[in-house]
């Protein structure tokens, strides 16, 4: 809250309306502070605009080129496989390749380009996408947190708020007003949520695996003297590089794979315009849907079951979003429209124009269909391209961790921000070597593209659902859509999904449970640490301290006040944590300044600087304790290279007395009157800020809650195996909270306090 220019902000007593006053009508009157920091839940009102940020268009282009090398590498070497994935059991009719063909084509306008380059894009969350981004964007429209964290100000930050719509209002409000009451239905959508997470991380796990080996399978045709074991170990080895170059950045990475793709495109749509002119133009009929339906009378189940190979068609899709907050929307409906769609739809005809003359050919179709003299060229740049189409998922999976570990959904793992340039662009190091184990388990432990396409399929269909589930909220209750739209897309786009789902469903014992084990266990992980996570908060609520309590250990005589300025952390951002009252009473003594931070996570994507800062003064004045929620968004760093934290806190600190000096003595001299007053103003003001100085100098103490957790002796089984084993298994084995804003250790006093939970 702050004075400027001639106008202030006046807040209502129930804090929910707000209105601009000149300052002659407030002399003289108090000005009242808009503070719900004891408030347990506020409403979330909203007039801003949540799409993605406003880039020049010479960055735009430029992040196309890039996206090109990050983005579309899975779904552009899925010609190596789809074919032969579809047609496991050989072709048995020639017009059963125009029925796939047809099938293909109209999948990739559907749900790439249609779904997601147009309408799913638009959903992002300022600039960030994924299952999170989604998620994040109903948090902040309608109150389905399960953490009553959400705050009056919040609504304040100026990218919190949501561009609404003015029409369809009843709709939106009846949907928004069942999901708030609905216990349930909350944690249905956390659980969706986390669910979407873990099948995205899947695909950061099976799309090196199905791309490197179909890519390196291809020397077979140039050699039979190689055998499945050099192809699979080849194949390790390249997993092994791929991995280890990540640690330089999606910015560095995606330079030097830009390039590379751009030549797997031209080849493949090269080839394709040539095997097509040169095999059989006439499979252009494709286009007619009505192949698609002949070939389902015609093979009926197997046609069915077939569509889990003709979905790897669209593997990768998903990247399309969540990695646009590596890049921005317009970069990538640019790169997919001129360059990605055309060639692999060129890629496909071609293959089936060759696949018409040469049906026996169908398990190598790629590599077969090559024109002789391109062999070699073309096998290089597959093997590179295939090594780059793991990039998509893999910088996607790191876009995701770091969401959700800053919603309390993920353990704690260290984020680096690996570009000054380009926001978003991140590398977690712990995920990415558990996900180049995880590669290398499944390429020995399969050794085949078969039964990963199966796992694989699974993952890319599930992912999809889930998003389109989250859309179709979105639509009702934000954009406010026309229900007959909504409608359309459901029985559109939820028809083709949900065919493609129950098809790879069907393959669940034929590698299929592979994504689904693992996305179960990534959900066990996710799901004890958020649980735990909001057990503690809910504790830490119920025994905060109250007013009377502190004003009790205010007036103890025994409490002695040293130099110095404390900065206490708590993840409790309403009231004053019982942490407090332990360390007084085994600690008699309270620095001259005490500051007690929150650090809290609000659902959007970043939070502007100048907006992080929440402070507020603790009652009696005379104690010098302040309160500051430092809020971050969930792509925010939590620690900046050229400022660190503690000197922007008090700096901010300081701008906050300040600024308060007007608000509690309710003064705003226009015409000389009461001077006096506000001299004394003045110079209290002055002492204070002298005192924090003071304290600075003689030196800052930050105090951490070592906290153990702990089930409570009425516990039952299940709730004491998840706190006692689970949780604190995973919390000895991770990174320390404070490390994450790099705490000087010398300076670093811990409190140690036990949570019966």
């Amino acid at each position: 809250m702050s004075i400027d220019g001639d106008d202030v902000v006046v807040a209502e007593e129930n804090g929910d309306q707000q209105q601009p006053v000149q300052n002659d009508k407030l002399h003289g009157k108090k000005l009242r502070r808009l503070d719900s920091l004891d408030a347990e839940s506020a409403k979330f009102p909203g007039h801003g605009d949540h799409r993605s940020k406003v880039v020049d268009w010479g960055t735009i282009l430029q992040l196309a080129f890039q996206s090109i090398g990050i983005v579309y590498g899975d779904i552009g070497t899925s010609p190596l496989y789809v074919y032969a994935s579809t047609f496991t059991g050989g072709i048995k009719n020639n017009d059963d390749i125009l029925g796939v063909l047809s099938i293909i084509f109209y999948t990739i306008v559907l749900i790439p380009l249609f779904k997601y380059v147009f309408i799913v894009l638009l959903a992002n969350d300022n600039g960030e996408g994924g299952t999170f981004a989604l998620y994040s964007l109903i948090c902040r429209y309608a109150k389905v947190g399960l953490i009553p964290t959400q705050q009056v100000e919040d609504r304040e930050v100026s990218n919190f708020r949501l561009e609404l719509a003015n029409n369809r209002l009843r709709r939106a409000s009846t949907l928004k007003s069942k999901l708030e009451k609905s216990n349930s239905t909350k944690y249905l959508l956390l659980f969706a949520t986390i669910l979407g997470t873990s099948m995205v991380i899947g695909d950061g796990v099976l799309t090196p695996c199905i791309s490197v080996l179909s890519a390196v399978g291809g020397i077979k045709e140039a050699t039979t003297a190689v055998t499945e074991d050099t192809i699979v170990w080849a194949s390790v080895g390249i997993l092994i590089v791929l991995f280890v170059v990540q640690r330089f950045g999606t910015d560095k990475v995606g330079y030097t794979f830009a390039p590379i793709i751009c030549v797997w495109f031209l080849f493949l749509s090269g080839i394709g315009l040539f095997n097509f002119i040169k095999y059989d133009p006439t499979v252009i009929k494709a286009l007619n849907p009505k192949y698609i339906i002949d070939y389902f009378r015609r093979n009926k189940k197997e046609a069915w079951m077939s569509l889990g190979g003709t979905v790897l068609s669209i593997t990768g899709t998903e990247a399309l979003f969540a990695d646009v907050g590596h890049f921005t929307v317009r970069s990538i409906q640019i790169s997919m429209c001129s360059v990605t769609f055309p060639s692999i739809v060129m890629a496909y005809a071609g293959q089936a124009s060759y696949l018409r003359k040469h049906n026996w050919d169908v398990a190598d179709t790629f590599y077969k269909s090559i024109p002789g003299p391109l062999y070699w060229p073309m096998f290089i740049v597959a093997v590179l391209a295939s090594i780059i189409a793991s990039q998509a998922m893999i910088s996607g999976t790191f876009s995701i961790i770091q969401q959700s570990l800053s919603l309390g959904c993920f353990p704690r793992v260290k984020i680096v921000h690996t570009s000054e340039k380009y926001e978003g662009q991140v590398y977690v190091p712990e995920i990415n070597y558990l996900l180049m184990f995880a590669c290398i388990g499944i390429t020995v432990g399969f050794r085949t593209t078969e039964k990963i396409g199966n796992a694989y399929g699974i993952a890319v269909v599930f992912v999809m659902t889930l998003t389109s589930s989250f859309l179709v909220l979105i639509m009702i209750m934000i954009w406010k859509t026309n229900i007959l739209l909504v409608i359309a897309y459901i029985l559109v786009i939820g028809t083709v999904e949900f065919l493609y789902l129950s098809s790879v469903l069907y393959k669940f014992d034929q590698g299929g449970y592979l994504p689904l084990a693992f996305a179960a266990i990534l959900m066990i992980i996710m799901y004890v640490w958020n649980y735990v996570y909001r057990k503690k908060y809910y504790y830490e609520l119920d025994h905060k301290i109250s007013p009377e309590k502190l004003k009790d250990i205010a007036a103890n005589t025994n409490l002695c006040r040293i130099p110095g300025l404390a900065i206490f952390y708590s993840e409790l951002v309403h009231g004053i944590p019982p942490i407090f009252e332990q360390y007084i009473a085994n600690v008699p003594a309270v620095h001259s300044v005490l500051v007690f931070v929150s650090i809290k996570s609000l659902p959007i994507s970043k939070v502007p600087v100048d907006e992080r800062f929440l402070f507020r003064r603790v009652e009696p004045q005379g104690l010098n304790v302040f309160r500051c929620i430092v809020r971050y968004g969930y792509n925010d760093a939590r620690n900046d290279k050229e400022v660190s934290f503690e000197k922007t806190l008090v700096d901010r600190l300081k701008d906050y007395i300040r600024e308060d000096m007007w608000f509690s003595s309710g003064l705003i001299n226009s015409n000389g009157e009461n001077v006096v007053e506000e001299r004394k103003g003045v110079e209290e003001v002055e002492k204070e800020l002298e005192l924090v100085d003071k304290g600075c100098n003689s030196g800052i103490v930050h105090l951490v809650t070592e906290s153990e957790v702990v089930a409570s002796k009425s516990a039952n089984f299940g709730k004491r195996v998840v706190i006692n084993y689970a949780y604190n298994f995973l919390k000895r084995n991770l990174r320390q909270s404070y490390k994450l804003f790099e705490i000087p250790p010398k300076r670093l006093l811990k409190v140690g306090m036990t949570y019966e939970l």
